[in-house]
């Protein structure tokens, strides 16, 4: 490009800035309000691979609590990882590497997602 800030990865969904911070607080045990002031900050003046970044930590997050090698709600981790799966998904719709980048990503989630899924009674799924 030309020198220009590709910024398409922001239009994909509104659901990551604002379903992400309460949930990936929840899995932090950190204030919401902090989280989304950060998610603020990558999306108004973040670049695409700082998003990406974040939303690695936020799988690792979620595939910690699935495993069960780091506590969390179990809830907060399911929503989280079913927004970001949705969110890696739809890459492949843009151009760049972001669908192949997250490919591993994709399929941890959906491994946690499942187990998430699975182990959670009904009424407290997200």
């Amino acid at each position: 490009m030309s020198g220009r800030r590709r910024h398409d990865w922001l239009g994909l969904t509104p659901e990551p800035e604002r379903e992400l911070p309460v949930a990936v607080a929840a899995l932090r045990a950190a204030p919401a309000e902090a989280e989304r002031q950060r998610v603020e900050r990558l999306v108004l003046r973040g670049s695409r691979h700082g998003w990406l970044r974040y939303l690695a930590e936020v799988t690792d997050l979620v595939t910690a609590v699935a495993t069960g090698s780091r506590p969390g709600d179990p809830a907060a981790a399911l929503l989280a990882g079913e927004v970001v799966l949705d969110h890696h998904r739809m890459l492949i719709g843009l151009p760049g590497a972001g669908y192949d980048r997250t490919a591993g990503d994709r399929t941890a989630l959906e491994k946690a997602v499942r187990t998430l899924r699975a182990h959670l009674p009904t009424g407290d799924r997200p």
